[in-house]
């Protein structure tokens, strides 16, 4: 029995990344060989263990055979005769189908580490397409690793513009797609996985309201990059920038999806758009089951991003009007996290992307000016409910005013 470490930690040792964990695969080896050394079996389709100490992933070397359609659509065989080069040619990319001996050795049989020389993301083999799961992961790669210059090598973009056309990516579940989604919003060039997706078709069959925008028109006053698609993407860019949180940048990508329902006779304009990005993203979110925190972030920047780039125009009582509405006093975090996205619309745009964008520490400022107005207890003693709402109310007005002022925002 061999036992050889597989996958990103081999990858990412040859890029000078940090590991952060370590796969293992086990050549010549059975299942009650590792019983009795005390791995714990965890695998659901094929033998999986977990080692007794370090906890790592410990799995028997496989083969597998396409047998149906979808990344479900598998037949996994395994045991002691399948060769560390069988099970390396079955993983996606070359970059990832490099194992490291115990002494250190490397056994590369599909050039991976040509691939990472060039920077290069290039499939191991054409049983790359019968997993559509594929497309998204190597998306989810461009996006990982775009800063260190790594592309999609073009036999591996035609073979994935095939499996579109084939409609392999139609099958995919709604968990699967969500899943590789969230993974590339958290990555450094979180754009990169949609540009990715868009140069494959995969954007349409997946994303359709996404891809929807490329090809409709802006003001160019406002919008230099004119195409809404390019600005979507700019802002993406931008909230990858100012965030970290993958729940800012997902708002950031889908607050203008209404402009694609836009009726051609109205562009270059765009009025109302902002209900029916709500409409839309309600209807994204249903579909894939996105998690509650990112739905309720994406309606209230899709709802009031329009409303937050006019706030030194507003009138103090819409001005508290909308936080109120977007429950800025019970949820600052989540308020705050809606800002950054905004300032990321404000940016994404041609030659703006360096613009100061001081309505958001206005916004967030008068947020605080106006949550720190509280009724003393000699207050709600003496008061029904309704009065004691109203005395906040005027003195949270007070208090954005006095704001206003300090600020020489009259």
């Amino acid at each position: 029995m061999q036992v050889y470490l597989v996958g990103g930690a081999v990858r990412d040792a040859l890029l000078g990344l940090p590991v952060k964990e370590r796969d293992w695969v086990v050549v010549g080896g059975t299942r009650d060989e590792l019983l009795r050394a005390n791995y714990r079996e965890v695998g659901r389709d094929f033998p999986v263990f977990l080692h007794p100490q370090s906890h790592e992933e410990y799995a028997l070397a496989r083969l597998e055979r396409k047998v149906a359609p979808g990344y479900r659509g598998f037949a996994v065989e395994f045991g002691p005769e399948v060769t560390l080069e069988e099970d390396l040619a079955r993983r996606d990319l070359t970059v990832n189908a490099i194992a490291q001996a115990a002494d250190g050795a490397l056994i590369d049989p599909y050039g991976g580490q040509r691939d990472i020389e060039s920077r290069t993301l290039r499939h191991v083999s054409d049983a790359f397409s019968e997993d559509p799961v594929r497309v998204l992961r190597v998306a989810r790669f461009a996006a990982r690793f775009a800063g260190l210059g790594f592309r999609v090598a073009p036999e591996t973009m035609t073979l994935m513009r095939s499996m579109v056309e084939r409609h392999e990516v139609d099958t995919l579940v709604a968990e699967r797609v969500w899943q590789e989604t969230e993974r590339a919003l958290g990555e450094p060039a979180a754009g990169a996985f949609f540009r990715t997706l868009r140069e494959c078709g995969a954007l349409k069959a997946i994303y359709p309201e996404i891809d929807a925008l490329f090809g409709v028109p802006q003001p160019a006053e406002w919008h230099p990059e004119i195409d809404t698609g390019i600005h979507t993407l700019m802002v993406l860019d931008q909230a990858a920038a100012l965030s970290d949180d993958p729940k800012v940048r997902f708002a950031a990508l889908v607050h203008d999806l209404g402009k694609a329902t836009t009726p051609r006779a109205e562009w270059p304009s765009h009025r109302g758009h902002e209900a029916r990005s709500v409409a839309l993203i309600e209807a994204l979110a249903a579909r894939l089951r996105l998690p509650g925190d990112y739905r309720e972030l994406a309606l209230i920047v899709a709802r009031y991003h329009g409303i937050v780039h006019r706030a030194f125009e507003l009138r103090v009582n819409t001005l508290l009007e909308f936080m109120e509405r977007a429950d800025a006093f019970r949820r600052s975090e989540r308020f705050a996290q809606a800002q950054l996205a905004c300032e990321a619309d404000a940016r994404g745009r041609t030659g703006l992307e360096a613009n100061p964008y001081p309505q958001r520490d206005y916004v967030l400022a008068a947020r605080d000016a106006a949550a720190a107005i509280k009724p003393s207890a000699d207050d709600v003693a003496a008061h029904s409910g309704a009065k004691i709402a109203q005395a906040i109310h005027e003195g949270r007005i007070r208090a954005i005013t006095a704001l206003r002022e300090k600020l020489g925002r009259h």
